[in-house]
């Protein structure tokens, strides 16, 4: 009368055993995605700070070349040069660009590996390529501890300002500046007498 309890718990005992390695293996599945989506997620966080480093660089060159322009266009106001190509450059001074845009890098703890003059859509600009001082880091995926992450982008610079066909240089000028109305008299003219920069000129990262 005692054996059939006795079978009983040899089967219960059974099941356990013939449970537990499928526990263990399902645990270590569990544990190997978990770190596997770690090593993703920190893959994509160096790539985020990788990319807003160059957008943040080729920024810096394009705003620190637009106001060279500004510079320039005050310079050229009441003097030899017709002024108003200013207002549609046809190339840009290097001028303190390419250090700009390496002080914005180093701020994101990057580095610039590439500098160069871009034209993008009939805009001039420039391209930035940068590499983080920072790697990945540890993961389950191999060689990441010494992986760096790279980025690029381009910024341009887009003049906002028109003017008549048949404006004379040497004469008021009435500018609009998408909306903005900027009177230059080069016979009364003054460098403080130019807006901001920005009104002159937009700075974007192009697509």
């Amino acid at each position: 009368m005692i054996t059939a309890p006795l079978r009983t718990t040899a089967r219960l005992r059974s099941d356990r055993g013939s449970t537990l390695p499928i526990y263990i293996w399902l645990t270590g599945i569990l544990l190997f995605a978990a770190f596997a989506f770690f090593a993703f997620a920190q893959a994509a966080s160096a790539r985020n700070g990788a990319q807003s480093a160059a957008d943040a660089a080729a920024l810096a060159a394009a705003q620190s070349a637009r106001d060279d322009l500004v510079e320039g266009l005050g310079d050229a106001v009441g003097g030899d040069a017709d002024w108003l190509d200013w207002l549609d450059p046809e190339n840009l001074e290097g001028g303190e660009a390419a250090a700009a845009a390496d002080a914005l890098a180093a701020e994101n703890d990057s580095a610039v590996t590439g500098f160069a003059g871009a034209t993008v859509g009939g805009y001039l600009g420039y391209a930035v390529d940068i590499q983080t001082n920072y790697t990945v880091g540890d993961s389950i995926i191999p060689g990441t501890e010494t992986q760096h992450a790279n980025a690029h982008a381009t910024a341009v610079i887009e003049p906002r300002c028109d003017f008549p066909v048949d404006a004379d240089p040497a004469e008021l000028v009435t500018l609009d500046c998408d909306g903005e109305v900027v009177n230059i008299d080069p016979e009364d003219f003054d460098l403080d007498d130019l807006p901001d920069a920005s009104v002159l000129f937009s700075v974007q990262l192009a697509e």
